[in-house]
Formats: structure tokens, C-alpha cells, sequence
């Protein structure tokens, strides 16, 4: 098993980079998302990789956070979706735009990957759903909480403020995390979450509906 590797950017491509250790090349393939964020060629890099071995052919992939890797991982553990298709997802969204289209249920935005339809999309959404529900990456968020807010409260007000902004036209994903990006209390409502998410004149067409 290769963990990671470390050595120059020698190759950028369209999909892969070659990391040159010791005078040995390895061609990785990554994320186009990735790929954009690494420094110019001649520069260390430190790649976290997955090996993938089949019959006639080993391939390594490359994430360039351990989260990216580990979101891979449990993609690629879905019935039908290989190492290639899984990086079609993270290359179509990052690791957090796919835990906020599993938790909203968002078909569409997951489809949208080459290679992904809409049933595998369904059967991604159903087998990681309770997977990727993690405390947000990035430890931005107090501790002991989620994406997905647990009380009753807070949840209620969540999906209806969520159903309300889907019903103006937004993609659940996108309501989702506009209503994810509001600090909710006992003492929210509905009204008060559409305000402080979206812009003025979204919310009074969605407290209105």
C-alpha cells in the first residue's frame, strides 16, 4: 500500500502529474480541482494516494487532503462506481459539495459527473448517506456538531426553510447550504433563517409562499 508520495512536480496533464522520487516517475492521477492547486513544476509536493491493482494494470490515484482521500474511499465502496468514476464526482464537486448533496438528496447534482446516472447517483445517495454525515471538514463547526443539525427544532425549521428556497428554483444542494450556513436556536424560525441565508428579495418571496 502506498500512503502518499512525496517528491518534485515534474508533469502536469489534463488528468494526471508525474511525481518524480528519486529518479523514478509516478503517474497519478487526480481531480482537475487538485490539479489547479498545486505549485509550479520543479516544486515538492506531497500527494495522498490510492493504489489501485488490477489483473494486467496498477494505477495510483491522488487527493491532496486526507478528507479528499477518504471521501474517495467510500465513493469507490459503492456497487458500481470505480476509481474513475469516483474522481468524475470529486472533479464535478469537492468533498463537501457531495456531503451536502447526500444529505439534501440531490440526484441531479451528483449525476452531472461523467460517467454517474441517475440510479447510481440514488444508490450512492442511500449508501452513504449516514457515512458522510461528519462533522464538516475543516473543524470550522463546535464541537459534537453536524451537518445535519439532530433536535427536532432545528431540524424541523431546517427542511421547511430548505422546501421554501427548493420552491423558488434552487437546487437542493444550494438550499441546503444556504440554510446550513445560519446558526439555528430553539428560538429560530422559518422567517428568520430565509433572512439571514439568502439575499433580501429571495427571502420575502419565500416566507410569502
Amino acid at each position: 500500500m502506498i500512503s502518499y508520495i512525496r517528491g518534485e512536480l515534474a508533469d502536469v496533464r489534463e488528468d494526471q502529474v508525474v511525481i518524480d522520487v528519486g529518479g523514478v516517475g509516478y503517474g497519478i492521477f487526480m481531480s482537475g480541482s487538485d490539479i489547479a492547486r498545486l505549485p509550479s513544476t520543479g516544486q515538492e509536493v506531497k500527494i495522498n494516494t490510492y493504489l489501485h491493482v488490477k489483473e494486467d494494470v496498477m494505477q495510483l490515484f491522488g487527493f491532496l487532503t486526507r478528507d479528499g482521500l477518504e471521501v474517495f474511499r467510500l465513493i469507490i465502496g459503492v456497487s458500481g462506481i470505480g476509481p474513475k468514476g469516483g474522481l468524475n464526482i470529486l472533479n464535478q464537486m469537492t468533498p463537501n459539495d457531495l456531503r451536502f448533496a447526500v444529505l439534501a438528496g440531490d440526484v441531479k447534482a451528483i449525476s452531472k459527473a461523467q460517467g454517474i446516472g441517475k440510479k447510481t447517483a440514488e444508490k450512492l445517495i442511500l449508501e452513504l448517506k449516514d457515512k458522510l454525515e461528519l462533522t464538516e471538514a475543516g473543524g470550522n463547526e463546535p464541537e459534537g456538531k453536524t451537518l445535519l443539525q439532530k433536535s427536532a427544532g432545528t431540524g424541523e425549521i431546517q427542511g421547511e426553510a430548505v422546501e421554501a428556497l427548493v420552491a423558488l428554483g434552487y437546487g437542493s444542494t444550494e438550499a441546503f447550504q444556504a440554510v446550513r450556513s445560519v446558526e439555528i436556536d430553539g428560538d429560530s424560525t422559518v422567517e428568520e433563517v430565509l433572512k439571514k441565508g439568502t439575499p433580501p428579495d429571495v427571502a420575502v418571496l419565500a416566507v410569502r409562499l
